[in-house]
């Protein structure tokens, strides 16, 4: 708002004492002070009030506006309940500087100006960015020159000074206001990434309230503009892809007109969600060709061709051809009426992104399939290095889902899961068949644990823990109640510690003096307990086939 709208302002009660070529000044807040030196709360813009308590003397009035007009003020406000009529030295000061000044009449409180200027100040920066937010829809959703979310994100903070980011639905970042500064530490993102899901799966509507630690947020889900052929019926089909907008304010004190407008963005910002998953299309389409191929049994000079055309999609300016991984992926829901492959293939689009990596452009290297109801992906690797102790680095399994767990766990509620397999990487067409089945075999490993979100790799697929999984239920049971039963009876009875021992004894590699070291034991006090452990149980532990036996059933326990 501009100083003649103030002075015309007769509920006011302002005078105006010099300044009258100054009154088309912007007002962009308000102040008040009765510091002697306020410049480290003013930002440039404002209408200060004073009541004059900083005024001792005459010489206290040059230096006091001389540091309001190097902070940028607007105008200055000066109360007459003090001092009567405001003071010529003042008048003076401001005169020589150019600051506009009023004077406030006694019978206005400066709480009545204050509430008046932010009201104006406020609706007219709601309307302003409402314009700029609609030019910007127009744009974008006419062409790419709109310039993303960042560009809307910085809007909310230069005109409404709110800190706002976009994140994925696992917490990672995908744009932010140059307002939000640095952004928030990644466990926070993926905290607001896991409430807003939580949230979302309860049907509460948005925006939905968390406060972290002192600081309070509002989640506004951002949902697709309807480019899908159909609407989603249920909120499983999309609570785990849709992304949302943090904002870092209490949306709960809002007015409806500023609520219409965050709405808006999420709608901009939806528009550009649904382009990027356009922009998917190709990606996906080579992933599908190439998978095709593999399952129908191709010839691998065939497959090595399609592979050739996919890799400087996805790895530009590339020279070689890259090594391959294949991520196998599924989510299930209870009831088994939503398919999972969609849900999937969004989701591994946006796990193989390095969470650490702000923005989507890096998911443009990973082309995924869907094909009933599991998810496949191609995961090119430019080259594939190996560490000290033989392991070749990619794409790993247990670091796969580390940052993602918790966000995912709440989205998947109580009545669905999301298992995950990862091949070892692959340099040729010949090895793509098998690193599907590998890939595969590894999603089911994971499925056999228990928690809602699962992962498993290839070098598991080399020890035994490929085989437990499929032992069944009533086997491992009766295999199990054989060899420890008698030993947990005889525990309780006694507290003899007879388990803890064996474990501890097998961990040693049925060393006694470790052993022994590891418990606290005397070497004799061992050699009682593994005696009594054999006598229970008919076997020998100093036999291979016996430890191994025990072994497997304290893994299946």
């Amino acid at each position: 708002m501009r100083l003649r709208a103030l002075l015309d302002t007769d509920a006011l009660g302002l005078k105006l004492l010099g300044g009258e070529d100054e009154l088309d000044r912007t007002v962009r807040g308000v102040m008040t002070t009765d510091l002697r030196d306020p410049s480290r709360y003013l930002a440039g813009g404002e209408l200060v009030l004073t009541g004059l308590a900083w005024r001792r003397d005459a010489d206290d009035s040059e230096p006091f506006v001389r540091i309001l007009v190097q902070a940028g003020v607007t105008a200055l406000a000066a109360g007459e309940a003090e001092l009567g009529d405001v003071p010529e030295d003042l008048v003076v000061a401001c005169a020589r500087h150019r600051l506009p000044l009023f004077a406030v009449h006694e019978s206005v409180a400066f709480a009545t100006i204050t509430e008046h200027v932010v009201r104006q100040v406020s609706g007219e920066r709601a309307g302003d960015l409402a314009a700029v937010v609609d030019r910007h829809r127009r744009m974008m959703t006419s062409g790419p020159a709109g310039g993303g979310p960042d560009v809307v994100l910085d809007l909310l903070g230069t005109d409404l000074d709110l800190r706002a980011w976009v994140l994925s639905p696992t917490g990672r970042l995908i744009a932010g206001s140059k307002a939000a500064g640095p952004g928030l530490p990644a466990e926070t993102w993926a905290r607001l990434a896991g409430e807003h899901l939580a949230a979302v799966r309860t049907g509460r509507r948005g925006p939905h309230r968390v406060v972290l630690g002192a600081t309070t947020y509002s989640l506004f889900p951002v949902r697709s503009t309807g480019r899908s052929p159909q609407p989603a019926r249920d909120v499983r089909e999309t609570v785990l892809s849709d992304w949302l907008l943090a904002v870092e304010a209490d949306a709960g004190d809002w007015p409806e007109e500023r609520l219409d407008l965050l709405y808006g963005v999420t709608q901009l910002i939806a528009v550009e969600r649904d382009r990027r998953d356009a922009a998917r299309t190709v990606r996906r389409r080579l992933a599908q060709e190439v998978l095709e191929l593999v399952q129908t049994g191709a010839a691998p000079a065939e497959i090595a061709a399609r592979l050739r055309v996919a890799a400087p999609v996805l790895l530009p300016g590339l020279g070689a051809a890259p090594h391959w991984q294949v991520v196998v992926a599924r989510v299930d829901w209870d009831g088994g009426e939503i398919e999972g492959g969609p849900v999937a293939q969004a989701l591994l689009e946006e796990v193989l992104v390095d969470p650490a990596v702000a923005g989507p452009e890096h998911s443009d290297r990973i082309a995924v399939a869907h094909t009933g109801g599991e998810a496949i992906a191609l995961v090119p690797l430019p080259a594939v290095s190996t560490e000290h102790d033989g392991t070749e680095t990619g794409v790993l399994a247990d670091a796969l889902l580390a940052s993602v767990r918790d966000p995912l766990t709440a989205g998947l509620d109580d009545d669905g899961r999301l298992t995950l397999g990862v091949s070892a990487a692959v340099h040729s067409a010949e090895g793509l068949r098998g690193a599907l089945e590998e890939a595969r075999h590894a999603r089911r490993v994971a499925a056999a644990r228990p928690g809602r979100v699962c992962a498993a790799g290839h070098q598991e697929l080399a020890s035994h823990v490929l085989l437990l999984p499929f032992v069944p239920d009533d086997v491992r049971r009766a295999f199990t109640a054989r060899l420890l039963d008698p030993l947990r009876d005889y525990d309780r009875r006694h507290r003899a510690e007879l388990i803890p021992t064996l474990e501890a004894f097998l961990d040693c590699d049925g060393s006694w003096t470790r052993c022994a070291a590891r418990l606290h034991l005397h070497v004799n006090t061992l050699r009682y307990r593994v005696g009594r452990i054999e006598q229970l149980t008919s076997r020998d532990l100093s036999r291979l086939e016996d430890k191994l036996d025990f072994f497997l059933a304290l893994r299946m326990s």
